[in-house]
């Protein structure tokens, strides 16, 4: 939603600057500027859009139009604007503002988009992981646990913590191999967004657009004489307009430059916010979201409510009686577990679906890294619709140096596995969410009790 409304505000921006500036020839030319914007929102919401070949349109048809008010005594076929648009990159009619924008807007939005599409990715992986259902043998083992110390007339003793983990280990075993790779995505999410507090940084890309643009228009004017000598030169003498058109003189309507933009000027949204405030805030999230699946069974056995806690080793049910638990405590993964104590796991039947959010986690990181060098990537949106088509970074080595070598893999669509989801939610079965509700009432039980 920021970066929507930052797309409005600098589109009402351009538009109320400009209808002060250039009157009636704006308005009769507006919508050059709107389908720059169009454009621009499309890209980011998924659309498919090559932000370079985008720009370059943008400003060749800019130059088609005022290379017309600036020769009104002309008349001009669409042949012949289409051959002054040929001119747009040797003349540079708008001076070095179009070249600094390509790299500026193309830089700014792959960061941006990308930044988003990894906080949705990330979002589904969880909500996705969260459904699956537990095993089993996780489950006798959880029952174990929880109800056989009423069974043994121990009905206020807690199971020991070392226990509780050995149990949540073989449970969560799939669940905590997500862990490598979920590290890796939030490292690369961080990096991006650096990127977004720094040089990618959209927000100071698109609130002084207006001004960057107007400036080109006064490059344009300045350098009118010339340009026009030049076009007429490789397009041939255009033919002279009717009379009536011919009488008209070069109206001053690029007088008035636009007042020198001011940064600290630079407006916040509607919500009172800006980007590095909300960057911030972010990256402060994803770095407790480190490790998450790894340490899931220590932060479902330490809270004094499931287990008596690490401090308490001799007055806890172990599994048997109320006593020490002795057996070692199982190292995190699938593979670790081939000697869990307490839960049967089967080390050679990884979780499939599992493994489909590993691999959705590995191109989005992917997708990430190249973000982070400046560099578009087609990829599919959480709508299941195809977006983003491969755009250049416009960055030179100096701006964006390549920090990651990796191959860049396709991703299989987001939402694939979204009706396998939904069966296995409806299946009979308890999922991680079941698994904690029955934690948290059982928990209940035995305080009430």
């Amino acid at each position: 939603e920021f970066f929507r409304e930052l797309l409005e505000n600098a589109e009402r921006s351009l538009n109320d600057m400009f209808v002060r500036t250039y009157g009636m020839l704006y308005m009769q030319n507006s919508e050059v500027f709107q389908d720059l914007f169009t454009e621009l929102k499309r890209y980011y919401t998924g659309g498919n859009v090559n932000l370079e070949e985008m720009l370059n349109d943008f400003w060749a048809r800019l130059l088609e139009r005022m290379f017309q008010l600036i020769n009104p005594q002309y008349h001009f076929s669409e042949d012949y604007l289409e051959c002054v648009s040929k001119y747009t990159d040797q003349l540079k009619p708008f001076g070095d503002v179009p070249r600094k924008l390509k790299v500026q807007v193309t830089r700014a939005f792959i960061a941006a988009r990308t930044f988003v599409q990894g906080l949705t990715v990330g979002r589904e992986v969880a909500n996705r992981v969260s459904k699956v259902s537990p095993t089993p043998g996780c489950i006798r083992a959880l029952m174990k646990m929880l109800y056989c110390p009423y069974c043994r007339g121990l009905p206020t003793v807690k199971p020991c913590n070392n226990y509780c983990l050995n149990v949540m280990k073989g449970c969560l075993a799939n669940q905590a191999d997500l862990d490598t790779e979920w590290n890796l995505f939030i490292d690369a999410m961080l990096l991006v967004a650096e990127r977004l507090e720094g040089p990618f940084n959209i927000e100071s890309v698109m609130d002084p657009i207006d001004v960057k643009i107007s400036e080109a228009i006064m490059n344009m004017q300045e350098n009118s004489m010339q340009v026009s000598a030049k076009v007429f030169q490789g397009c041939g003498q255009p033919k002279p307009a009717p009379a009536l058109r011919s009488s008209r003189s070069v109206p001053e309507n690029f007088n008035t430059r636009f007042r020198p933009y001011n940064p600290e000027e630079r407006p916040t949204t509607a919500a009172g916010t800006s980007l590095d405030r909300l960057v911030t805030d972010i990256k402060e999230k994803l770095k407790l979201s480190k490790k998450f699946w790894s340490s899931l069974p220590y932060t479902i056995c330490k809270d004094e409510r499931v287990t008596a806690g690490p401090s308490v080793e001799e007055d806890c049910w172990n599994g048997h009686t109320k006593a020490r638990y002795l057996p070692e405590i199982m190292s995190d993964g699938l593979t670790n577990q081939i000697n869990n104590p307490e839960v049967d796991v089967d080390i050679t039947r990884p979780d499939t679906f599992i493994r489909q959010q590993i691999m959705a986690l590995r191109v989005m990181t992917n997708k990430l890294k190249n973000a982070y060098n400046g560099n578009d990537v087609n990829f599919q949106d959480t709508s299941d619709e195809t977006s983003g088509s491969g755009s250049g970074s416009g960055c030179t080595d100096d701006i964006c140096p390549t920090e990651f070598d990796f191959v860049t893999t396709e991703a299989p669509p987001v939402d694939s596995d979204r009706r396998e989801v939904e069966a296995s939610a409806t299946q009979p079965g308890w999922s991680l969410q079941t698994l904690l509700v029955v934690f948290l009432s059982l928990i209940l039980q035995r305080q009430w009790r």
